[in-house]
């Protein structure tokens, strides 16, 4: 960087920055690191009565207790007791407001907006026999039960160290481990959103159709089982019992004498997939067969002014090429869902949008909890005072797409387009329902920094702040706190974020969780009860 941009950009950081995102709006987020001190004079007038963090609001008027706090021109809360202008507004002083009731809501009321296709961009990926595409070459080993994770630790290791080195053109090789499988009720109603998560999961285009699945032989959920359609009771594919034989292998089954005769049988089973997955190579596609996931995590107030905007932007430019955008996290939806079911291409879509929000509902009240746990400590430090403001933030990550489809937990994508794919907010979950649902490649927002990544997918981490970015500047992809700082806008960095989704999918440029290894365990959502 030169030295007079450097000095402006120091300049710019020393004046007071503050955004305020509507003209109605209340309260100002500071921008400058590390904070502004009680006596600064922003350029509206208001003068700081105490010092406030960067990231956390400032009243940019009195408000009086009981008085409606305007952040995203939306009401986020009320205050509890009279706040000064001038005066920091922290969590303590806000108010959760109730959420939207979903019988009143408009649906499918806004018409879409009118753009140009876009075309011309395209990716190089792994196109599979059932015409999805991947963005990578990864041999899956999925398991039908907890008890044999260890075994296939074991076993990925030897793979990776004695016959990967043969097979060139394959990326990885995974272990796709679980707590579910046994000690489950198997047959209750929610049982389908683990089952049908590891069945769609073993379909993800990044696995090639060449998933394994190792079993133990005495658990209630069968390996075969993994190889079926959701709902159907017939195999993915018509196997006969040697195909399947093939692609599923049980622990106990007589024909092993001893641990090194499972792991030889393992081995010899994953030698001829490897050796079928070699035969991929990688071949220009459209974006139309990208399938792009959108999470965000650690997040913080910088999340919808900078990086989910960005991400939004990029989300339209993926649909109007024709690709497929999912974003997901109900109780980070929730609260913003008056905001959504407006930009439902159909009212069924619609319905559909207020069915995921009524299950959540109605989940959370089993547990006896509400939509009050979410944010965490770190969002809070973050500036972020409650879940109405998360989620204002949040669904900035959708853009402003007609939303064409609603998928429930684990459900695989049917629409390109926008999608709607209901998970909980735990980054691991969602990651996990995410990639069962067919994402190909994912993109996740940090405020606070979260060293998240998926060894199934790549994962482009982008931060909200410049702060993080230059201090974990070897963990995170894309810094969008240029966005704050006015040096770049945020259609500037959505394109950005575009060209970049696409040179990650074509293997042209590595994600720094890959390059450093770093990959969580793939989590499933099990809202059904444990015998």
């Amino acid at each position: 960087m030169h030295n007079r941009h450097m000095n402006d950009i120091e300049e710019s950081v020393m004046k007071p920055i503050t955004i305020r995102i509507q003209p109605i709006d209340n309260v100002a987020i500071v921008v400058n690191a590390p904070g502004l001190d009680a006596g600064t004079r922003l350029d509206d007038g208001t003068v700081l009565t105490e010092r406030v963090p960067a990231g956390h609001k400032v009243a940019l008027t009195p408000i009086a207790q009981g008085g409606k706090i305007i952040r995203y021109g939306e009401v986020i809360g009320y205050a509890v007791e009279s706040i000064a202008q001038g005066q920091c507004v922290t969590e303590h002083l806000v108010q959760l407001p109730t959420p939207p009731e979903l019988h009143e809501l408009p649906l499918a009321t806004r018409p879409a907006p009118d753009r140009e296709p876009l075309e011309g961009y395209t990716f190089e990926g792994y196109r599979n026999t059932d015409g999805s595409v991947g963005t990578r070459n990864v041999l899956g080993l999925s398991t039908s039960v907890q008890c044999v994770a260890g075994v296939t630790d074991y076993v990925v290791k030897r793979i990776k160290q004695e016959l990967l080195p043969h097979f060139p053109n394959v990326d990885d090789v995974v272990a796709l481990n679980h707590t579910y499988g046994c000690g489950v009720a198997i047959n209750a109603p929610a049982a389908i959103v683990p089952i049908r998560t590891l069945q769609n999961m073993a379909r993800n285009p990044n696995l090639g159709g060449e998933v394994m699945v190792i079993g133990l032989g005495c658990e209630k959920l069968q390996p075969s089982r993994l190889l079926q359609e959701p709902g159907d009771e017939q195999p993915l594919k018509v196997m006969d019992p040697a195909d399947l034989a093939e692609h599923a292998l049980s622990l106990q089954d007589e024909q092993f004498h001893g641990f090194g005769d499972m792991v030889d049988g393992i081995m010899a089973m994953a030698e001829k997939h490897l050796a079928k997955l070699n035969r991929r190579q990688r071949e220009t596609c459209p974006v139309s067969e990208l399938v792009v996931g959108m999470q965000c995590g650690g997040s913080d107030a910088f999340s919808g002014v900078t990086a989910n905007p960005a991400v939004g932007y990029a989300s339209d430019l993926i649909v109007r090429a024709g690709g497929s955008v999912m974003f997901s996290e109900v109780t980070e939806v929730r609260d913003a869902i008056h905001l959504l079911t407006p930009r439902a291409a159909t009212p069924e879509v619609g319905q559909a949008l207020l069915r995921e929000m009524a299950w959540y509902d109605d989940y959370l009240n089993q547990g006896k909890a509400d939509r009050s746990a979410n944010p965490s400590p770190g969002n809070k430090k973050g500036g972020l005072s409650n879940v109405v403001e998360k989620a204002l933030g949040s669904i900035a990550k959708s853009g402003t797409s007609p939303i064409v489809d609603v998928l429930s937990p684990g459900e695989r994508i049917r629409k390109r387009g926008l999608n709607f794919a209901a998970t909980p907010a735990s980054d691991f979950i969602c990651g996990t329902l995410q990639f069962a649902s067919g994402m190909n490649l994912q993109v996740f927002t940090t405020g606070r920094g979260t060293p998240y990544g998926l060894s199934v997918a790549p994962v482009i981490k982008v931060s909200t702040n410049s702060t993080l970015g230059n201090r974990w500047h070897d963990l995170i992809d894309l810094d969008a706190g240029r966005i704050a700082t006015g040096e770049q806008t945020i259609e500037e960095m959505g394109w950005a974020l575009f060209n970049l989704i696409l040179e990650v999918a074509s293997g042209r440029r590595q994600v720094c969780a890959d390059k450093l290894g770093l990959h969580n365990d793939l989590v499933l959502f099990n809202p059904a009860p444990v015998t």
